[in-house]
């Protein structure tokens, strides 16, 4: 088949998926299955050819990423019940103060929060930010939200283990030590400038609390450890998703204090022992990179900083940590929760290796290799305004993140740069212009308080900005790479 017919299929088989998801409404995972399908065939795979190389994709990347996505994800599972998060903000506050929250807060969860599952943490956060918001004056809100949202989306594209970066990892046959250096290098200065961005452009007028603001924000009580002992049963902690939004928000948010512990909840241990197994495999993934970069060998610490090996030892140590604090029926309960969550994005990874494995079996990787020079900037830049088109479209950062992955991972050696970069290309282009077609959109929108027009301000143009400003590091990192 020649060249042009490649890539017209390939053109048609991305259109049909968007298309499918969009216009027609049909589950994310079918439509990727459908669109590697008429890939494969159109291509001249075969029938046998196209079956056997679609699910030989799906097996191999949840072969290399499964355990580590369905690990990460119980352990947000088992840290979300514990508190551990409501806590954490509350020690960020009376650490930095409420003029530096929204950085701590943001980078915080962008860089060490991204075991928990994205809509249990926002909805556990959101009602501690919009309860904060006040302190910070008359754009309290739009920070905490802008905030929020670069937070949560640059996390799970950026950083080890959030479960997009997770994919683009393994799509592109990056080592996970790797990612979680290189994207630890873009992620901290990507939150931190995108926020003061944001920021300096609400104080200049840009943000209308009359019109961005469903209501004034409640009034936070100045003794964060007094609303923290005393107790009530409609406690933020144990949101497990979308479901719980309404709950959440009208819940902690609304009378003016920080949400707090259920009064079942046992006596608090130190954040360090709830954090410590997370830190502790994090600190042995990245020891790994480490000793590659030095190039020192040693089997026991080759062996514990295998990715899988230490997301496991984090998982042990929180289960442990759960049960001496709340007991093995409530750890079985929030593994259980886990399991649930981590299902549809085990499956959405696995027919993006679908799409990968076919279109790396029908040579679209040699054929764009020729079309990009190697050693530019230039194709970085394409594989970022791929995702960003691709999000426009389908609406979803993990589902544009992976398919842009998915899409680019053959052309990588082609093009002669190293993967991780088009790995972060891809993940920085699928945060772009996060809307209303977004669950993260809506979330923001309902538990921050703020109308459309004001969600589209701090959501979607605040995480576009970080799209853009991502590209920054990512560049600056292809000049030594």
């Amino acid at each position: 088949m020649s060249d042009t017919a490649v890539l017209v299929n390939t053109a048609v088989a991305i259109v049909a998926i968007v298309l499918l998801i969009v216009r027609f409404k049909l589950n994310p995972l079918i439509a990727l299955v459908i669109g590697s399908c008429y890939l494969g065939l159109a291509a001249g795979l075969g029938v046998e050819g196209t079956l056997t190389t679609v699910a030989t994709g799906f097996g191999d990347i949840l072969a290399e990423i499964g355990l580590l996505i369905a690990f990460g994800v119980l352990m947000g599972a088992l840290l979300n019940d514990l508190g551990a998060i409501r806590r954490l903000v509350e020690g960020l506050l009376r650490t930095v103060g409420a003029q530096r929250l929204p950085h701590a807060m943001a980078l915080t969860i962008a860089t060490f929060l991204q075991s928990i599952f994205l809509d249990v943490l926002l909805v556990i956060s959101a009602p501690l930010a919009r309860a904060v918001a006040p302190r910070l004056g008359r754009y309290g809100t739009a920070r905490m939200a802008t905030a929020l949202a670069i937070g949560l989306e640059c996390g799970i594209v950026f950083t080890v283990p959030g479960v997009a970066a997770l994919a683009l990892a393994g799509l592109l046959g990056v080592p996970l030590s790797t990612y979680l250096v290189y994207g630890l290098v873009v992620v901290i200065p990507t939150v931190a400038i995108s926020i003061t961005i944001m920021s300096t452009v609400f104080t200049r007028g840009w943000w209308k609390p009359e019109l961005d603001e469903l209501e004034p924000a409640a009034v936070a009580t100045d003794a964060l450890a007094e609303s923290s002992s005393r107790s009530t049963a409609a406690g933020g902690d144990t949101g497990a998703g979308a479901g719980g939004t309404a709950a959440t928000a009208t819940g902690g948010a609304g009378e003016g204090a920080l949400p707090e512990p259920a009064a079942s909840e046992p006596a608090r241990p130190p954040l360090l022992l709830l954090f410590g197994p997370l830190v502790a495999a994090l600190l042995l993934v990245a020891a790994g990179a480490v000793t590659e970069t030095l190039e020192w060998s040693n089997p026991v610490v080759a062996f514990l900083s295998t990715p899988m090996v230490a997301l496991l030892i984090g998982l042990v140590g929180t289960c442990l940590v759960g049960r001496r604090f709340m007991g093995r029926p409530k750890v079985e309960e929030s593994l259980e929760t886990g399991v649930r969550q981590s299902g549809q994005i085990l499956l959405l990874s696995g027919v993006g290796g679908s799409l990968a494995a076919t279109i790396e079996a029908i040579g679209l990787g040699d054929i764009l290799g020729g079309y990009l020079s190697a050693g530019s900037w230039a194709p970085l830049v394409v594989v970022w305004v791929i995702a960003a088109v691709l999000h426009i479209a389908v609406g979803s950062v993990t589902i544009s993140a992976i398919t842009a992955a998915g899409l680019l991972a053959p052309v990588a050696s082609s093009l002669g740069l190293d993967p991780v970069l088009i790995a972060l290309a891809a993940g920085a282009g699928s945060l772009f212009m996060v809307h209303l077609t977004s669950n993260t959109f809506w979330l923001l929108q309902t538990l921050m308080g703020q109308t459309t027009r004001g969600t589209l301000k701090s959501c979607s143009v605040g995480v576009s900005v970080a799209s853009v400003v991502a590209m920054g590091p990512i560049l600056l990192l292809s000049l030594f790479l």
